[in-house]
Parts: C-alpha cells; sequence; structure tokens
C-alpha cells in the first residue's frame, strides 16, 4: 500500500483493497425471505394508514405488506411501482426514519417501527430479478414529449408519459443518466451499480429515448423545444454550488462535496479515490453528511463536519448524524466558516461560534480553527442555467401545485424548482403528477383535433 491514514495531503489508496469493500458494503442488507416475511408480519395493516401518508408518492404500505406476508411478493412490487416507478433506489436511500417509518404505529408505541423501507426493497429487488415490467403502454398518441435531464424526476415524468402512450425524449446534459441517483448518492448506499440497472429496467416500458451530452443553452434551445415538441418537462436539477462567502474559499483544496461524491461514484477503483488526511466538511445536509462518512471510510485520519446551527436544526435526519460519529465523523454544532488560509502544505479554516437569538443566528465573538489538507463545501447548490422567460422564485423555477410553469406547454419538477427538498422520493412524485396533467392537457388537444 502505497499510503496510510497518516500520510499528508490529498491522497488515493490511504486503506487497502480488502477494508475499502469492507466499509462501502450495503449500509443495509437485502431482507431474506424468511426475514421479510417476519418483518411484514408486525405489520398492523391500518387503515388509515399514518405511514401512507407520510410517504410523498403515497405508496399504498400496508397494501404492498400484506402482499409480501401472503407471498404474492410480484403484485407488492407493482404496488409500489405504481406510485414510485424508482421505488428500488427510494427504498435504499429515502429516509425512511424521518417519514413513513417515523409515522408507524409501531414506531410510536414500541419505538421500533415496521422496517417498510426494507420491505420495499425486498419486493423491488424481486420483481427487477426477474426482469420483469409490470407496466404496458397504452396505444400510441402520436404526441411526443421533451424532458430536459434524466434524474429521478425526469426518469419519473418520461416513463408516466411512456404508459400513456406518448413518445418522449430525454436530453441529459451528462454521459449517464441517473442524476443525484448516479452521482449524488452515498456510495454505500447504492453499490453494485444499481442506479444503472434500475435506469435500464425503467427504459424497458419502451416510447423513451435519451439523448446524452445536451445541455440546455449550448446544446439544446428552449424556444426550439417548444417548436419541435407537444410539451416540455424540466428536471434538470441543480448545477450550482452555492458560495461560502468567506475570504479564501477560491484556495486550492476547497472543492465542492458533490464533485467529490461524484468522482468517488464514477471511480474505476476506490484505491484510485483521493482524499486528505484532515478533512473539513462545512454543511448540515446529506450531502454533508455523505462527503463526511465516506472521507472516512476512504480512510481520513481526522474528518470534522460543521455546522452553523444546533444539532436539531440540521436538514440531514437525526439517524444520518448517528451514522456520521458512529463512523468517526466529529460533528460541531453552531459554527461558522470565517476564512481559509493557505498554511504551508495545509489549510487553516477560522469559524466562529454562533448562538440563535430571537430565532436570528448571531455570531458570540468566540473563534476557533481547523487544520484541513481538504475541505468540502455542502451548503446547498442553485440553478446555475439561464432558462429564457421562465419565472424564477428564490432562486428556483417557479410552479404550480401540477408542476406547470409560468409557460403554458412547460413543466418542471425535482430539485431545480420551488418546491424541491432534494429528496428523491419528492422528485419522483412530482414528475410523476406533471405527467398525469400533461396527458390531461393532451388528451384535451386530441379531442379538439379529432372534432
Amino acid at each position: 500500500m502505497a499510503h496510510s491514514t497518516s500520510t499528508l495531503g490529498i491522497v488515493s489508496g490511504r486503506l487497502d483493497s480488502e477494508l475499502l469493500e469492507q466499509n462501502f458494503e450495503d449500509l443495509h442488507a437485502p431482507l431474506s425471505k424468511h426475514e421479510a416475511l417476519v418483518a411484514s408480519d408486525r405489520c398492523y395493516f391500518c387503515h388509515d394508514a399514518p405511514c401512507m401518508t407520510a410517504c410523498p408518492t403515497s405508496i399504498d404500505i400496508p397494501l404492498f405488506i400484506r402482499q409480501i406476508a401472503t407471498g404474492t411478493i410480484d403484485a407488492s412490487a407493482k404496488t409500489i411501482l405504481s406510485q414510485n416507478i424508482l421505488g428500488g433506489m427510494c427504498a435504499r436511500v429515502c429516509p425512511t426514519e424521518t417519514l413513513c417509518e417515523e409515522a408507524c404505529v409501531r414506531e410510536v408505541s414500541e419505538g421500533k417501527p415496521v422496517e417498510i423501507g426494507r420491505l420495499q426493497r425486498f419486493a423491488t429487488d424481486n420483481i427487477m430479478s426477474k426482469n420483469i415490467h409490470p407496466f404496458d403502454r397504452k396505444a400510441l398518441s402520436g404526441k411526443t414529449i421533451a424532458v430536459i435531464g434524466a434524474g429521478p424526476a425526469g426518469l419519473a415524468c418520461a416513463h408516466k408519459l411512456a404508459t400513456f402512450g406518448h413518445d418522449v425524449i430525454i436530453y441529459e446534459a451528462r454521459e449517464k443518466g441517473g442524476g443525484l441517483n448516479e452521482f449524488g448518492i452515498a456510495a454505500y448506499k447504492s453499490n453494485d451499480d444499481f442506479a444503472q440497472k434500475e435506469l435500464e429496467w425503467l427504459l424497458s416500458i419502451g416510447g423513451i429515448k435519451i439523448e446524452y451530452g445536451k445541455k440546455v443553452g449550448s446544446e439544446i434551445n428552449l424556444d426550439q423545444l417548444q417548436l419541435d415538441y407537444d410539451a416540455i418537462f424540466i428536471g434538470m436539477g441543480l448545477s450550482g454550488v452555492n458560495s461560502l462567502r468567506c475570504i479564501g474559499e477560491e484556495l486550492e483544496n476547497v472543492d465542492d462535496a458533490v464533485n467529490f461524491i461524484s468522482e468517488l461514484r464514477q471511480a474505476d477503483s476506490l484505491l484510485n479515490v483521493k482524499v486528505g488526511r484532515d478533512v473539513v466538511v462545512i454543511g448540515g445536509g446529506m450531502t454533508a453528511v455523505d462527503a463526511a462518512v465516506q472521507s472516512k471510510l476512504l480512510g481520513s485520519q481526522n474528518v470534522s463536519l460543521v455546522y452553523r446551527r444546533g444539532k436539531k436544526d440540521m436538514s440531514a435526519s437525526i439517524y444520518e448524524q448517528d451514522l456520521a460519529t458512529s463512523k468517526g465523523v466529529r460533528i460541531i454544532y453552531n459554527a461558522t466558516p470565517l476564512e481559509v488560509v493557505k498554511n504551508n502544505s495545509t489549510l487553516d479554516v477560522k469559524f466562529g461560534y454562533t448562538e440563535t437569538i430571537d430565532n436570528k443566528l448571531k455570531q458570540t465573538g468566540e473563534t476557533f480553527n481547523l487544520a484541513a489538507n481538504q475541505v468540502l463545501k455542502a451548503i446547498g447548490q442553485n440553478l446555475s442555467e439561464e432558462i429564457n422567460s421562465l419565472k424564477i422564485s428564490n432562486g428556483k423555477i417557479y410552479v404550480d401545485q401540477n408542476g406547470q410553469t409560468n409557460i403554458s406547454n412547460i413543466w418542471a419538477g425535482g430539485d431545480c424548482v420551488t418546491t424541491g427538498d432534494d429528496l428523491t422520493v419528492t422528485a419522483v412524485a412530482q414528475g410523476r403528477d406533471a405527467a398525469i396533467d400533461i396527458n390531461s392537457q393532451l388528451m384535451k388537444q386530441i379531442k379538439k383535433e379529432g372534432q
């Protein structure tokens, strides 16, 4: 091994291949058939199921669990996928601990919910392993829709439109589809190239074509798309990264956490991924936690995650925070970055302690420094592209309750819209619902054309 955990700087190969493989194993092992039956038996099959209400895609959770319990696993998968076509990935990455499982009656009464996420994975993995696609397309409508972005929102929208009999062309800026599922999710949450396997399975419905390397503003033009297609859905995500707004953030080895995660996910071997001996991650969301944990799993000696507010204010769940600390990440709350200074071969990051007074964040005047080889920024993303005449609100695309923008034949969903919340499951729901509204509008057009 060329390097170790104590090697100074940003290097690869801090751990041997065996340990790296062990560190990046599935976070939650899949359930066996027997384990799934035992887990499903704990469900009360509530009539007014609070778990279902808590699910952004409104999956009929009691029904799919009952179907597992009765041995009709393919039917269970269809129940899930009818509401969430990316149910396999969502079973892996969805924060069930703050959604369906937190609302579970078992959680409320016993502190131990039904394992809804793992049961969902059991059902969806089963049907995908058999290469079964449980949905058929309706008669072809003759309508074609352009979808911008092959991420969760775009894929969910495209699939639903395809089932309605429409043809879909997806324009994706990168050379690979999947969006955050492929580039932005921690490797230990989605391994074995699952994002691409799920994408291939989804496309088997037919009627969907993806053109890669097509970016809005350069390779494709929204005005031209409006002329060429019957409708447009924008699910392009967020490509810009928010600034720390502190001195020295332009220095070398101050990087975006999303780029770090992307490079790790696309690496041919974990042995080739470079990471600092001393890493400082700034942020409080899932991206921050994923970057911090993976830095530690790659062999960083010291990893500090610094968030400007308190523990309860972090957008990353308590479960994710506890996961980070269990892997050796040090979390520092109530501290905001002030300055990054180069000190020979290292970086000194100066932080100011903060406190909340009358719901306003204020600095206390006290400061401290952290030494780092690598600083990763994870304080949110923004819409960097200029999108013609679309209405923008708070830095994102404005949409109504149906996902429609201010332009009549353009819809949008996912992280790029005002109602996005950086969750795969929410993006899927928005893409699906937009497709339903698009179809409704197109059916009205077809009816008029037939008169």
